[in-house]
């Protein structure tokens, strides 16, 4: 039987704090994508262009990708309930602010208080799901990417039901969202032990010092910028109305879900992580050349067909990030997430400005050109990738291949690891 069929036996059967967290952090993850339909409208309302709006997801980024040294730091030494409760309260606090603002820098500024406190949130959601679930780590690892799924395909559909009335909308819809969480947490989830180990500042940084590691992070920073410009950039290009636009989105959120849950870990039990990421990052490359120079129903089309790419890379990527090294699970994850991050923040920002500098097919050629040099890296560094130990059955459910790196989706010392 596959393991994952059994984690999935008892995923309904979880106590009310596991379901209190996983519901919150799928409005978490909604945020990512949430202003995706309404880029245009904000433009619009604001009197901005697309590099200033494409600002929302750089200021975003870049303050979760520094955040990620500082989440372990904190969880460590104030437990992670208090830590969830944190992040929730800076996101109710931003969300709601971002809808009042009256000029894009003030909406840049907010959405920035907005990813500490996500950072904070979904740094550490991950590790009280384990810790709390029911059913051993497999049901509570396919409870938290189902959630990420759910999150990143219901954000671009809440953003255009909300956002077709007011672009504003969508900011109060998930300040009122995370408000209702954080009571839920609050109620149903109780304080968790604190790790016997605090984690500095620094580890993170030192960790990046194993070459598997930083290959992965490395590797990882290029898709990123593959993956942010479709999610930033290609709402410019569509030029649909919210509705129509985050049809599309929730279409690429599906596909997104359904290959990081089912497909991806069934690939890599075939093939193997490595030959798997390789493949499914030259892949991406192709399709967004497709969708750079395409029709427009072809840039639709190729929009929505990322989303699987993109789901397989995320699971890969995840578990070559906690396997590869034999750094602690919180930390070398932090580092991970530190590098691959601000290319989520680069690419948003950069995007445009090609756009601007050149033509609007020329922003693809670029994110094409990064999704093969991740895949490149995966190449040149598969030795430094790659580990004598079997896959997790929990994920692989079936004879190791030497390249399969052994996954570290749980928690170590109680912090979270979070690489999707």
């Amino acid at each position: 039987m596959d393991p994952f069929d059994a984690g999935a036996d008892g995923l309904l059967k979880q106590p009310k704090s596991v379901w209190a967290t996983a519901g919150a952090s799928v409005v978490a993850f909604m945020g990512i994508g949430l202003v995706d339909p309404i880029l245009p409208s904000i433009a619009q309302g604001l009197d901005a262009t697309a590099s200033q709006v494409s600002l929302l997801f750089t200021s975003y980024f870049l303050i979760t990708a520094v955040a990620m040294l500082v989440t372990g730091f904190v969880s460590s030494r104030i437990g992670g309930r208090r830590t969830l409760l944190l992040g929730l309260a800076f996101v109710v606090v931003f969300a709601g602010l971002a809808g009042t603002s009256g000029s894009v820098g003030e909406l840049v500024g907010f959405r920035a208080g907005w990813g500490l406190g996500n950072a904070l949130f979904v740094s550490t959601a991950l590790a009280v799901i384990v810790g709390a679930a029911a059913g051993g780590s497999a049901a509570a690892i396919l409870l938290y990417e189902s959630a990420l799924g759910l999150g990143m395909a219901c954000g671009p559909l809440l953003g255009a039901l909300l956002g077709d009335a007011s672009w504003r909308y969508p900011f109060f819809g998930t300040a009122f969202l995370m408000a209702v969480g954080f009571l839920c947490i609050a109620v149903f989830l109780k304080e968790q032990p604190k790790p016997a180990r605090k984690t500095s500042l620094l580890d993170p940084i030192k960790a990046l010092g194993h070459g598997g590691l930083a290959s992965a992070a490395v590797s990882a920073f290029f898709y990123n910028y593959t993956f942010f410009t479709v999610l930033a950039f290609t709402p410019f290009v569509l030029n649909m109305s919210p509705y129509r636009s985050g049809a599309v989105f929730f279409a690429w959120g599906v596909l997104l879900a359904v290959f990081s849950v089912i497909v991806a870990p069934r690939l890599q039990k075939r093939f193997g992580s490595l030959k798997v990421l390789g493949g499914s990052l030259v892949l991406l490359a192709a399709d967004v050349l497709v969708l750079g120079y395409g029709s427009h129903t072809a840039a639709v089309v190729c929009t929505i067909l990322s989303g699987a790419f993109i789901g397989v890379n995320n699971t890969v990527y995840t578990e070559l990030a906690l396997g590869v090294s034999d750094a602690p699970r919180p930390v070398a994850s932090a580092g991970y997430n530190f590098v691959r991050w601000f290319a989520a923040a680069a690419a948003p920002f950069f995007a445009p400005k090609i756009e601007e500098w050149t033509d609007v097919h020329i922003p693809f050629v670029v994110a094409a050109l990064t999704a093969i040099a991740g895949a490149a890296v995966v190449v040149v560094r598969r030795k430094a990738l790659t580990l004598p130990q079997a896959l997790d059955s929990a994920r692989a459910g079936g004879t190791p291949t030497a390249e399969e790196p052994e996954p570290k989706h749980a928690t170590e010392d109680g912090v979270t690891v979070f690489a999707n």
